[in-house]
């Protein structure tokens, strides 16, 4: 033990990467601030995260190197962060990084003052001068020497830095006057100058799912009947789920491609992708009933449960890119491994998933769709049906050949924002498939959650590993709630409401009407910020737009139909002229804009359910009841005849129906 640093008392797997290094490591607390200041001494600060390939470069090449350790600890307090444990120290020094270097990324390397201000800041360095980058022992040394040799030149750096800093979150955003569909036109014809009509998807390379704003167009469509959105939409679905970016053995989504074409990814599997883009390929299935859409939703969420589910009910949040040292060794086969795995199979999957002795990444392949079925059978005179029973069996082998490999390492930490995203999943792919499975662990990480990372205040954690920790942030609050009114759309229990009018009001009084990410029990920060933009994950704030408009429904409670609103006025001129940085704000603009459709189904049977959850309505608000009583306290449903009659509701555009007891008089209402 007396050659690990402090790191090896922490739980984060990425920390407990570096409780080796020589580097005198400290996790982000009072001690490692503390000692910065009494010894005044400037900090480095690394954030990154376990399955980042990157942040194991500069670990190995950097951090590792006695040499360049003793340099880092006789002249700085080191820092390490995991960003997904301090997401919110992370996005203020991202913003830093963004602000001085116009790029952000992990690992990030930044050099502060005792007293938290940043001097200067950058991503990855090598250890040596190379490629026209600085190497780490160069920089340091240089910056060793500034800080003992002209501290007033840092000092009015960090200040000019911290000026602009707070300039970012203090600029203008001119408001609108009104949400109205003039601004979802802007925002459509905004976002199509930023689509790839070869490849699908928008921009060039590097290329992200953008799961939000393919929702956006589809809502866009059922708005307009525009029907060139919908086809981008299922265009691009179609050229993610045939691509390398989407695992074609085990299931699942890799969290980018580096090309344009969808075929090399990075290939790391984040529990947040796997969770936001199963949601469009649903609301695909639900518009086109393609039931290829719907084998890609279970297959990504049965990939979840196979790899990053705990025993206790949560889920991991992270599995990494590379396994023995090795990037996408894992996912990848060579053309002989192939061969002697499929024998007379290897022909035709070979054509299929485009492998080739050569290869498509490091003399190995990626697996990914390179011809039809149908070109496949026609070739080989086979049945469709044929094709499909020799695919499926290839497909096991190859999973079952990955198995037996060395599995690319898993960050372990449940994360509360994530599981809520997870559960939200589920529960959509239990309404286009009626898989109780999927019901049922929804649920289960429900109870996970309110069991292990919440109390009886409303009072919220941010992670569990062992046992819970740090505070949650808002994103924690939002995307629980959210979860917790799509468990009651599906299962309309009292207690559900409830719990998300309990959470609401809480969130509310710890983070303010502003929607600060951190709440007012946080004070190690530089700077408040917000979350306003959908990068990688929604923003708290589009969410909570959201929540508020589906609480406002189940409730009538004015306060959070105006809070809704408000919040949507500052920031939809905004987001309609930055789409691409804005796709949840839009569809939380879109169903103000459409109005909902209210749809309360009581005593129904499975049938009528079944075919109310595969309609593609994103504007309904539901209820599925069987005991209507405890739930007359809340207007939506005190208005509704207790009996036991089976039966449904429907109000849209502010008038309801009489009691309707089919398919045909729902649908014809509808």
């Amino acid at each position: 033990m007396d050659t690990m640093n402090r790191l090896a008392k922490e739980s984060s797997p990425y920390l407990l990467q570096h409780a080796d290094n020589p580097v005198d490591w400290y996790p982000w607390s009072e001690e490692a601030l503390n000692t910065a200041k009494n010894s005044n001494k400037p900090i480095f600060l690394s954030i990154g995260y376990s399955a980042c390939h990157w942040c194991h470069v500069m670990e190995h090449e950097s951090f590792e190197d006695k040499d360049i350790a003793m340099i880092m600890n006789k002249n700085f307090i080191n820092i390490k962060v995991d960003r997904e444990e301090r997401p919110d120290i992370d996005e203020v020094y991202q913003r830093v990084s963004q602000l001085v270097t116009g790029t952000g990324g992990w690992p990030l390397s930044v050099f502060l003052t005792p007293d938290l201000k940043p001097f200067y800041v950058g991503t990855y360095f090598p250890p040596d001068d190379r490629y026209g980058m600085p190497g780490f022992k160069t920089l340091i040394q240089k910056l060793a020497d500034a800080w003992i040799n002209d501290r007033e030149a840092i000092e009015k750096q960090a200040e000019y830095i911290l000026k602009g800093l707070r300039e970012i979150d203090n600029f203008n955003i001119k408001g609108a006057d009104y949400i109205d569909k003039n601004l979802l036109d802007e925002a459509a014809i905004n976002l199509l100058q930023n689509i790839d009509e070869i490849n699908g998807g928008f921009g060039t390379a590097p290329k992200f799912p953008n799961s939000m704003l393919l929702s956006f167009m589809l809502r866009y469509y059922r708005l307009t009947n525009i029907s060139k959105f919908k086809e981008f939409v299922l265009f691009t679905l179609d050229k993610m789920s045939r691509g390398g970016i989407y695992d074609q053995i085990g299931g699942g989504f890799h969290r980018y491609s580096t090309d344009a074409r969808w075929i090399v990814p990075h290939f790391e599997k984040m529990l947040y992708d796997n969770a936001l883009i199963p949601l469009v390929y649903a609301e695909a299935y639900q518009l086109s009933n393609n039931k290829e859409y719907a084998r890609i939703v279970s297959d990504t969420l049965n990939y979840v449960i196979r790899e990053m589910r705990s025993p206790q009910g949560g889920f991991y949040s992270t599995q990494d890119a590379d396994s023995e040292g090795i990037e996408g060794k894992y996912y990848t086969f060579t053309y002989d491994e192939i061969k002697e795995l499929l024998h007379n199979d290897a022909e035709i999957i070979c054509m299929y998933y485009g492998i080739t002795n050569k290869g498509n990444f490091e003399g190995r392949n990626i697996l990914h769709i390179n011809t039809t079925k149908e070109s496949l059978a026609k070739r080989y005179s086979l049945s469709i049906k044929e094709v499909d029973i020799i695919i499926e069996r290839a497909k096991k082998i190859l999973l079952d050949a990955r198995e037996h490999r060395v599995k690319p390492a898993i960050d372990d930490k449940i994360i509360t924002s994530w599981n809520s995203l997870m559960i939200s999943a589920f529960l959509k792919g239990y309404k286009i498939t009626f898989n109780e499975t999927y019901l049922n662990i929804a649920r289960e990480t429900f109870n996970f959650i309110e069991d292990r990372l919440s109390n009886s205040n409303y009072e919220l954690k941010h992670t569990y590993k062992h046992s819970a920790k740090i505070n949650a942030y808002i994103d924690d609050y939002a995307f629980y709630i959210a979860a917790i009114i799509d468990l009651f759309e599906i299962d309309s229990r009292e207690r559900y409401l409830d719990l998300a009018i309990g959470y609401t009001k809480y969130m509310l009084e710890q983070f303010s009407e502003e929607l600060y990410y951190t709440s007012n029990k946080e004070s190690d920060i530089l700077i408040k910020t917000k979350s306003i933009y959908d990068l990688s994950i929604p923003s708290a704030t589009s969410t909570i737009i959201n929540n508020m408009i589906r609480l406002y429904h189940y409730t009538q409670e004015d306060y959070y139909l105006s809070f809704a609103i408000k919040t949507m006025k500052r920031y939809a001129l905004f987001a309609s002229e930055n789409p691409l940085a804005f796709g949840n704000m839009l569809n939380s603009m879109y169903i103000y804009v459409k109005k909902p459709v209210e749809i309360t189904l009581i005593n129904m049977d499975n049938s009528i359910k079944k075919w109310l959850f595969s309609q593609y309505i994103p504007e309904s608000i539901i209820a599925i009841v069987n005991d209507l009583k405890p739930l007359e306290k809340f207007p939506f449903f005190s208005n509704k005849d207790n009996n036991d009659d089976a039966r449904a509701y429907i109000c849209k555009e502010f008038r309801c129906s009489l009691p309707l007891h089919s398919i045909s008089e729902i649908e014809k209402f509808l």
